[in-house]
């Protein structure tokens, strides 16, 4: 069975309905065969990315970068998984209060280096979720999910 892991940090009522609804596509009934695993940014660790074959990320975009935690996840599992995961599909999704730009590119250059491929459009979010964006949520989980299977 393919394992997918989403990794968030979701400290607002806002990233709570993103996360939601990427879990909601993620784990539909439509697509079998793969294990949704979520893990706090703070508590993801190196071996719950070398387990998982795909990965989603979730942040808030907070001054101008992605959240700490984030961060801090990225710095715990880059080099312990840099050669074993290149090539890995990911995809993300980032709310701001008004710009998202700086943690979008900290996401990309991380990723980047990590070598991981970005398989599905990313989510890049401000104010409060509307329904178009909640549904590109929905369909940003079942994207990576599905990939993971295909």
């Amino acid at each position: 069975m393919a394992q997918l892991l989403i990794v968030h940090h979701t400290p607002s009522p806002n990233l709570d309905e993103l996360f939601q609804a990427v879990v909601k596509g993620a784990t539909t009934d439509e697509i079998e065969g793969v294990e949704v695993v979520r893990r706090a940014a703070l508590s993801a660790t190196a071996s719950d990315v070398l387990q998982a074959d795909g990965y989603i990320l979730g942040t808030p975009a907070n001054l101008g970068y992605m959240s700490g935690a984030l961060k801090h996840f990225f710095d715990q599992i880059y080099y312990p998984c840099l050669d074993e995961t290149q090539g890995r599909p990911f995809g993300y999704y980032v709310h701001g209060g008004n710009d998202v730009t700086g943690a979008v590119r900290g996401i990309e250059a991380v990723t980047t280096g990590l070598g991981w491929q970005q398989t599905a459009a990313a989510v890049k979010s401000t104010g409060t979720p509307d329904k178009s964006t909640l549904e590109a949520c929905w369909e940003l989980g079942a994207t990576v999910a599905a990939g993971l299977v295909a």
